[in-house]
Parts: C-alpha cells; structure tokens; sequence
C-alpha cells in the first residue's frame, strides 16, 4: 500500500494512516502499535509531518493577497500591482498668534520648522519656515496649519564601498505626506536640491530629481532613487538630508488648546525669545485637531489593492472612483458613488459621490474643490464629477426585552447591558459605511445575547430623515429615504413630522400623507392638533408621496421657525415606518442607528420564571408602533 492519501491534515489521521501503511506490511499485520516502543516513533512521525503540512498551508496562503496573515506580504503583494498602502496620517490643527516685536531693527520674524505648540500629551509642528513682515511692532502668524508628531531629520552619505546600501527610515509612526527629501554634492557643499515624489513616471527621464518611498517590514518606510534611466542616479558622497514628521494618528484628533513652545528668529537669525525681543501672545485655535488616523489596515489593503489595480488610474465606472478618491483626499472614512443615469429623473453625463470624513459629518468647500480638481486628472472627457453632501437616514428603535426575573440581577443592569450592546453596534463597521444595510435578524439576536435573562425581544423601528428648512423664504423640499414605506392605515397619517410653523397659519403645524387608491403614491397635507389633540386639516395637496421609492416631494412652502434644532440649525424631523425590517443606506444616504431616540423597556417574563405558567397575565408587546400622529 502505498501513501496517496494527502489531504489528512489532522495529528491523529496522520497518525492512523501511518499505521495502516505499517499494517500493509506482512511484517506488521498483528503487531500492537499502541503496546509497543514503535508508538512513539509514530507519534514523532505524526508530528513532525503534522507542522511540516501545517507550514506548507501558511506558506501557499501567504502567497495570494486574499489570505496573507502577514502585513509585510499583503503589502508586498500590493506593491507588485502598483499600490501604495497609506500611511499614518497626522491629525491637523489651524491657529494664530502674534509676536509683540521690542526691538525696532527687527523687520522679519521667522518661525522655524519643527515644534510650535503643544498641550500636556501631543506636540504639533509646521514642516516649513514661515516668514511674516513686522507691521507696527507685530508679527502676525495667521492661520497656520500645524500637525501633531515630532519633527525628524535623518541623513545618509551615499558610498559605493557599502554594496547593499539601502536608504531605511527606522521610525514607525511617520506620515509620508510630510516627508522632505533633499541631496547635496557632499557633507560641506550649501547647494541643496530637493527631491520629490512623482504620482507616474509618464514624464520622468534621467534627469529628473525623485524618489520612490515604499513600506517595508515592521511598518517602516524606504527611499529609492532613481537608477539614471527613471529619475537621477546619485552619485558617490552625496549627502542625503531626510526629513519627516512622527504621528500618534488618531489620537491627535479633537484637541483645542495649546502653548506656544516655538522658535522664532529674525532676519539675521538670531533668537527673539533669547533675546527678550519678542513677546508671543496666546495661540488662538481655528480650528481643533482633525484628520489623523491610523496607518491602513491589513483589511484595507485586500480590499482597495485589487480595485486601485483594475481602474489603472483613470477614473470610468462609479467604482473608480470609489477607489481613487480615498487615495487622494485620505480623510475618507465611506465613500459612494454612482453615476447619473440613476438619479430620478436621470442626469446623464454625470457622477455623484459622497464621502464620510473621518472627522465630522461635511467636507468645506475648499476640501470639495481640491477633490474635484485633482479628480481632473483621472476622469475622462465628458464627465463631469459632482460632490453631494452628506445625508444620515437614522434608525429608531424601541426595544421591549422580555427577561426571566430568576436569573436577572436587575432591570437597570440588563438596560444598560443592552444599550451597550447596541451602541457597540452602531459604531460597528458594518453600519458605518455606504452601502450598508440594518440587519433585523442579526440586531435581535444582539439584543438577546445581551444578559442571560433576556427570553425574546419585539423591537420596532422607525426611519428618519431630518430637513433643513430655509426660514422666511418659499421653497420646494425633496426628501428621499430609498426605503419603500410600510403603509399601515389607509386613511393616512403613515408620515410624522415635528411642529413648525408656516407663513399664513398661527398654530404649529405638522405635514402627514394621504395614500391614492392604489397605494403605491398619495398626498402631502398640512395640519394641526386642536385642544384635545384631534388633527385639523388647514391645507390640502401641497405635496406628493412616492411609497414605493419612499420619496416626499413638498411644493413651494414659506417655513417661518421650528420646534426641533440640530447643534443650532432648525430641523424638521420626519420619521416612517419601513416595508421592510431590514433597512438599507443607497446612494448618498448614510445608514446610522440614533441613540438618543432608541428606548429599551425590560419586561418580566412571567411564563419563564414559573410565576404565571398559564400565560394568563402574560404581557404582550405590538409589533407595530404606536398611533400618535405627530412626532413630540
């Protein structure tokens, strides 16, 4: 008998197929394997091709992007279909200060490269000397930008005695967007030329002064020049000046007070705080520290590697796009995109893209701007790149928990194991993203791992779209969920609004829907609740609703003021149930469960516990939600 059985990976079936190869003997078709001193040599056997199997498994699957454990493969694997993992990235603060100049000679005041500020944990730094004029004794800084980290410098003498002289940067932590390369002749020469980084080599030539920057193991970088065919080969004793900036990332982000720990010098170089020449003022923040973030994960690579790679940089399909802009504005936490011709009524010619930043919910005007631009150079002709702002879809839940009182500690407990397993889910990356999809199964299922207690759970849901009304001016609102509505009660009411107030009408005012014959469409009107809360109808048809696409479109309409506000900005809250449990983010909507309109109610399990096994007082939850017309 011969061994062709290859796929026993386990200790024991090698084990046992050892043994049935040694029985094929006639030597040893009796003899007693588990008695005998040959059970050890076996076993040593067994093991021995146990790890060897166990190690050629690791090895094939460290060889393909989708299964590499290792981050220095998967990023290998990346580099050779032409992916550049993102480093860490420096979280960023604007801020002003001035200098009160004493001495009159001073005309200029630099601020050096280096350290600027600081609070009690993270250092921020400029990777530039900025010069201002003094004007009437004041040096104004304005609006700089400062990056958390510390600001390094390296350098390396080129020698050919050194074969295998590799250019290696040992730091972890360091934000290759501040990186500065410069190469002078030698260690004394004052003639300094700057390197720097090409996005292709379409117009490098021998000349041309750059460098590569590349990941290697342990999350640290390398430098490569070029080799005198792409890019300028440099020469023996070229003096190699690196600089760069080390990053804590993310922890940077959402700081707002800083001292000043800068050094500032002037015309001729000389110290103004050494000196006594110069006073500087409290540091004004502009804005508090955003935009950090950690270096891409493992996960990352493998998902954008293979997409970076099939849009070979140009930007066709909604896809590229997805995959392009992330690596040009690296902010990006979601993005989405999708092209016109999806729209209602289509725009053809056209690609919307909405993009979560990391920090905050909107990207500025100039964050727009600068996508759009550099988006010039990877879109074809004919196509024009739009940048929609970004619209949340919140979820609300109630929750009724049923739980066993023998084997709860207590209600406020099992609350509060509750809430906290569904904050952990709305923080989840499954929720945070575009394209994704509130799954009803999986949420029940979270609710009812939550405590040992907990027997069953009715949990409702609504949806809900919040609109930002421009007061004292009429216009025409359009209100997209993308979800279809559930229409429960065909006298209408199936839509909840907050008060608001409108020009022509003294009382507060709400809008719901009346649905058509059909269902599928109905109408928008306006009313409000009398003393004893009865619905009073004050306008009729102004506006239409689409179930089907869970779209309310509102004819031209002058909103004066609202009851509801959103960090100041007035709001009108308008809620729906789903057709469907499972609710989905498309397009430009962002999927987010809203904790602060999520109720959990815990409700003894009297069944369970043995106190009412005849279920007589058994107490029972809708799975619908409640009949009031208005949203409080």
């Amino acid at each position: 008998m011969s061994l062709v059985n290859f796929t026993n990976l386990d200790f024991d079936q090698i084990k046992t197929s050892i043994k049935d190869y040694l029985r094929s003997n006639s030597n040893f078709t009796d003899y007693d394997f588990e008695g005998s001193n040959l059970s050890v040599i076996i076993d040593i056997l067994a093991y021995n091709t146990y790890i060897a199997s166990y190690n050629a498994n690791m090895v094939s699957n460290e060889v393909f992007i989708d299964s590499a454990t290792l981050r220095e493969n998967v990023v290998s694997l990346a580099k050779n279909i032409g992916y550049d993992p993102k480093s860490r990235r420096a979280s960023k603060a604007n801020i002003s200060f001035f200098v009160e100049v004493t001495n009159p000679k001073v005309k200029i005041v630099t601020l050096k490269s280096g350290t600027v500020c600081s609070n009690s944990s993270y250092t921020f730094s400029t990777i530039e000397d900025i010069t201002v004029p003094v004007v009437n004794n004041i040096a104004s800084f304005s609006n700089i930008d400062v990056y958390e980290g510390t600001y390094v410098n390296t350098n390396f003498t080129v020698s050919s005695l050194n074969q295998n002289q590799r250019f290696i940067l040992e730091n972890r932590g360091i934000d290759t967007r501040t990186l500065k390369v410069s190469v002078r002749d030698n260690i004394t020469s004052t003639v300094v030329n700057r390197f720097t980084s090409p996005e292709n080599v379409l117009n490098v030539d021998s000349s041309s002064k750059i460098f590569f920057i590349q990941e290697i193991e342990d999350e640290r970088y390398e430098i490569i020049f070029g080799d005198g065919i792409f890019g300028k080969k440099l020469e023996e004793n070229n003096y190699i000046q690196i600089s760069y900036l080390i990053s804590n990332g993310s922890l940077g982000n959402g700081l707002s007070s800083f001292s000043f720990s800068g050094i500032l010098v002037d015309g001729n170089g000389a110290s103004l705080t050494s000196t006594q020449s110069g006073t500087v003022s409290l540091i004004t923040v502009n804005s508090s520290s955003s935009g950090g973030s950690e270096i891409e994960s493992i996960n990352s690579i493998r998902n954008f590697a293979p997409r970076a790679y099939s849009s070979q940089n140009r930007a066709v399909t909604a896809s590229d796009y997805e995959t392009i802009v992330p690596q040009i504005y690296p902010e990006t936490e979601s993005i989405s995109a999708f092209g016109g011709e999806e729209m209602s009524p289509p725009q053809y010619g056209k690609v919307f893209i909405v993009i979560k930043p990391f920090n905050g919910s909107f990207l500025s005007n100039s964050s727009k701007d600068y996508i759009k631009t550099e988006l010039k150079k990877y879109s074809v002709a004919g196509i024009i790149p739009e940048i929609l702002d970004l619209k949340y879809l919140n979820i609300e839940l109630e929750v009724d928990a049923y739980y066993n009182s023998n084997t709860s500690l207590g209600v406020n407990q099992l609350v509060s194991k509750v809430l906290s397993n569904i904050e952990k889910y709305a923080d989840s990356v499954e929720l945070n993203k575009y394209g994704a999809r509130f799954k009803y199964s999986k949420f029940q299922k979270i609710v009812d791992d939550s405590d040992v207690s907990i027997t069953s759970n009715i949990t409702r849901i609504q949806m809900r779209r919040d609109l930002r009304p421009a007061l004292n001016q009429f216009s025409q609102y359009e209100i997209c969920f993308k979800n279809k509505f559930h229409v429960k009660n065909s006298g209408g009411y199936n839509i909840k609004t907050s008060g608001f107030t409108v020009s022509g009408i003294s009382n507060t005012v709400y809008f719901s829907d009346l649905p058509n014959a059909n269902k599928k469409t109905g109408t928008i009107f306006l009313f409000y609740l009398d003393a004893d809360e009865h619905p009073v109808i004050v306008q009729r048809s102004i506006g239409t609703i689409d179930y089907d696409n869970g779209e309310i479109l509102l004819n031209p309409i002058k909103i004066l003021s609202s009851e509801k506000f959103d960090d100041g900005t007035p709001i009108i809250q308008i809620s729906a149930s789903p057709e469907s449990n499972d609710v989905l983010g498309l397009q430009d909507l962002y999927l987010r469960i809203d904790i602060n309109n999520t109720s959990i109610n815990a409700i003894p399990d009297n069944i369970e516990s043995g106190s009412d096994t005849s279920g007589s007082n058994y107490i029972v939850s809708s799975s619908y939600s409640n009949g009031i017309l208005v949203r409080k």
